[in-house]
């Protein structure tokens, strides 16, 4: 079987672009996605192949008696329709618990569950098809309660093991202490969408030798490979990934989608397959944001110094357990925000019901309680009469301060800087007299020309956890080449970490160009034949990616070194590579690289490993469970037509620790981006789920911010370099996302004096219609 041609799949990215760590070179992907021109994996192609897709149920609950796909198979141009009966393997996966069917079995336990696949000559065939399958579904009362799911032992179990999937505990000091002031809340936050741009795709091809090749956009190439290769009951190297244009992902693409189904159809029909959802299949064929409900209370001295946090947080995960766990971790160890408790009882719940499945996204766990925690310290503030950024800085956390796992900050911290930075930043002036429209709530809409519209400040505050937790021994690989090409050194970096976006092809070109000298860094296409780098989230890939390019670029440098050092009798001590040059300590030229390499090329591969992190304790929850923490704040300024219900952000600052701006404008550009996501979920963004149904999987009822909806921002770059990480990084893209949401919420509070316990907040909340 014909391979497409490689150069349909990966992006040119050999452009050559200068600066090292520090600079801001332009990405080399960026001329071509913003003319149109870059290849997503919906434009995968292979000239003979055929076109997968999948039946889904219409219900949240229920049994299957039967199915008889006869009539589809029999359907002109179909080629294949496959079941459970037809997985391979085993026909489960998932990537924290295998709990997840390839294809519905007996049960579907979520609405849009794959039940039955189709491959076809022409994609509106395979759909006519899919309307031929005829199944037979009892329906079944859907569990949608996640506090009752919790503690409900009456409710029927939706997995053998029940539907609680994680409990975690967290205790610090005296967990009964009181307190002079006292503030309490209860919390809710919606069901929030990642809203890529590009849907799910890929082009699975048979090798014709039992294996097959899958193109795609994905966020974890060998993850996706294991669970792939089990499901199909194949050895790992006969399923082999390559990375196609990714068109966002935000945590959206950790778990599989149309993976294992496009290559059961190809090794069925020994024909290339290619799926592509549409928009609406998209919202059903992805996890999203957990909803949640958060009970919170919170204790000071009467001069402000916290006492106490006392919290309970039910997380909903869906049917499945994809990143519960992990969201339960995070959400308790980082449920008490980035400031000094002495005492804290914390508990999480993660479980399982029949509201469509939930996993990772931007902010993995720290988003909701940021939101509850944000809103007692406004609350709190009201409370003792303090300014709310004042409060904040009072109880910030700072180096050698412990959170409440009893972790100690060994690293710089700087809450109490960003707060001040965001505080003293120039405020937008004040209306003063009939305001272009345009610049009201409602917009051009002409709703209002200023009656009823009053101004709040708010501001938010977060810690979030870097990297993977809780003992897992999270790590990159990267393999790097040095050589001569056309009379100059090359550098070619060889990683599987996932371009999502985010800027990491630029980064491996800065940190190679920086570590080896020279100008030219080629990124190879990155695939499964190389060892793995883990997922493109948790804000790690120039953390851990990045380390493991450092690593392996002095691996080569030491390589050259002693190779010139050999053929010009010199020790190789004190050697070093500069501008295509090998130079001695004094800085005195030794040779010309393109010399010593000659013919040769030098290739070394190194892993980067963190620093380790332990499990929780499972009575208290003490314990270092995490690698880093990074910090942000906003503080937002709003307009709010208190007549209509309508809010306008009219500004949007922040300022962000990022240990070291690998880039400074890529830097920026995560900052604004996360910060319209959080503006998203404070206003507008919600899956709108009843009786287990999703009731707006589209982008016209499915509310995203547009340029239109994003105000001026001022973003400040904080680096306190942590002197763990590699050149000193925090991460950088989740951060802006959890501080701008309660941010907003807590301006909108200011503006009308509401209490407002539920994002997004909705006209009719401001109204009370």
């Amino acid at each position: 079987m014909t391979k497409p041609a490689p150069a349909r799949f990966p992006q040119d990215l050999t452009d050559a672009v200068t600066g090292g760590v520090g600079d801001s070179p332009l990405r080399p992907d960026g001329r071509l996605k913003v003319t149109g021109q870059y290849a997503y994996s919906s434009d995968l192609w292979h000239e003979d192949m055929l076109w997968g897709a999948t039946l889904r149920s219409p219900h949240p609950h229920a049994r299957i008696r039967s199915l008889d796909y006869s009539a589809a198979l029999a359907h002109p141009g179909v080629h294949a329709v496959l079941t459970h009966e037809d997985v391979p393997g085993e026909n489960v996966y998932g990537l924290k618990y295998a709990d997840t069917p390839v294809l519905a079995a007996d049960r579907v336990r979520c609405q849009g569950e794959p039940v039955a696949l189709v491959a076809a000559d022409h994609p509106e065939i395979a759909r006519r098809a899919l309307k031929k399958i005829k199944v037979d579904y009892e329906v079944l009362e859907p569990i949608t309660d996640p506090e009752r799911a919790a503690h409900d032992e009456d409710l029927p179990a939706l997995h053998p093991d029940g539907n609680l999937v994680r409990y975690q505990r967290i205790v610090k000091g005296d967990p009964d202490a009181t307190a002079d002031v006292v503030v309490s809340g209860v919390y809710e936050i919606g069901m929030q969408d990642q809203a890529f741009l590009g849907p799910e795709s890929g082009l699975a091809v048979p090798d014709g030798d039992g294996g097959v090749d899958l193109y795609l956009a994905t966020q974890w190439l060998h993850v996706d490979q294991r669970q792939t290769a089990h499901a199909l009951g194949l050895p790992l190297e006969k399923v082999r990934l390559t990375l196609s244009g990714v068109g966002g992902a935000f945590g959206g693409r950790e778990d599989l989608s149309m993976q294992i189904h496009a290559c059961m159809l190809a090794l069925r029909t020994g024909r290339p397959v290619k799926m592509s959802y549409h928009r609406e299949e998209s919202f059903f064929g992805h996890v999203h944001r957990h909803p949640a409900k958060m009970y919170y209370e919170h204790g000071a001295t009467r001069d402000g110094k916290l006492v106490y946090v006392r919290a309970r947080l039910y997380f909903d995960g869906g049917p499945y357990a994809s990143k519960t766990p992990v969201v339960v971790g995070n959400g308790t160890t980082l449920g008490a925000g980035p400031y000094v408790v002495p005492n804290a009882r914390i508990e999480g719940w993660g479980v399982r019901t029949n509201n469509p499945t939930c996993g990772a996204m931007r902010g993995l766990g720290a988003v909701q309680p940021t939101f509850a925690y944000e809103s007692q310290m406004d609350k709190l503030a009201t409370a003792l009469g303090m300014d709310p950024a004042e409060l904040r800085i009072r109880n910030a956390m700072k180096e050698g301060d412990t959170g409440v796992t009893g972790q100690v900050a060994d690293f710089p911290v700087a809450v109490a800087e960003l707060v001040r930075r965001v505080r003293d930043m120039p405020l937008p002036p004040e209306r003063t007299g009939p305001a272009d429209i345009r610049e009201l709530p409602g917009g051009a809409s002409n709703t209002t020309h200023g009656e009823g519209v009053v101004r709040g400040i708010g501001y938010g505050v977060t810690i979030k956890n870097v990297s993977y937790a809780e003992g897992l021994d999270d790590y990159s690989t990267a393999r790097v080449r040095l050589e001569v090409a056309g009379g100059e050194p090359v550098a070619l970096v060889h990683t599987a970490a996932a371009e999502v976006g985010q800027g990491l092809v630029t980064v491996q070109q800065q940190i190679a160009r920086t570590e080896l000298g020279v100008q030219r860094v080629t990124i190879h296409p990155n695939d499964t034949s190389v060892g793995d780098a883990g997922s493109s989230s948790a804000s790690r890939q120039t953390y851990v990616t990045g380390g493991a390019v450092r690593n392996a670029c002095r691996a080569v440098a030491e390589s050259v070194c002693a190779l010139a050092a050999s053929k010009s009798g010199r020790p190789a001590e004190g050697l070093t590579l500069s501008g295509g040059k090998i130079v001695d300590g004094r800085g005195e030229v030794i040779a010309d690289l393109v010399d010593v390499l000659g013919t040769d090329a030098v290739e070394e591969t190194r892993e980067f490993h963190h620093r380790p992190t332990v499990p929780l304790d499972p009575e208290t929850g003490q314990g270092d469970a995490h690698v880093q923490w990074a910090f942000s704040a906003h503080r937002a300024v709003v307009d709010v037509d208190t007549e209509l219900g309508l809010v306008k952000v009219v500004q949007l600052d922040c300022a962000q620790d990022v240990g070291k701006a690998i880039n400074p404008d890529a830097v920026i550009g995560q900052i604004q981006g996360g910060s319209a996501q959080g503006l998203g979920l404070a206003v507008m963004e919600e899956i709108q789920v009843s009786g287990g149904k999703v009731r707006n999987p589209s982008f016209t009822d499915y509310l995203i911010p547009t340029t239109l909806d994003m105000p001026p921002m001022r973003i400040e770059i904080v680096e306190r370099a942590d002197p763990h990480a590699p050149y000193g990084v925090r991460g950088v893209g989740e951060p802006p996302t959890i501080s701008a949401t309660p941010a907003i919420a807590n301006a909108i509070r200011d503006a009308t004096g509401l209490e407002l316990p539920r994002v997004p907040i909705r006209p009719e909340h401001l109204t009370g219609t």
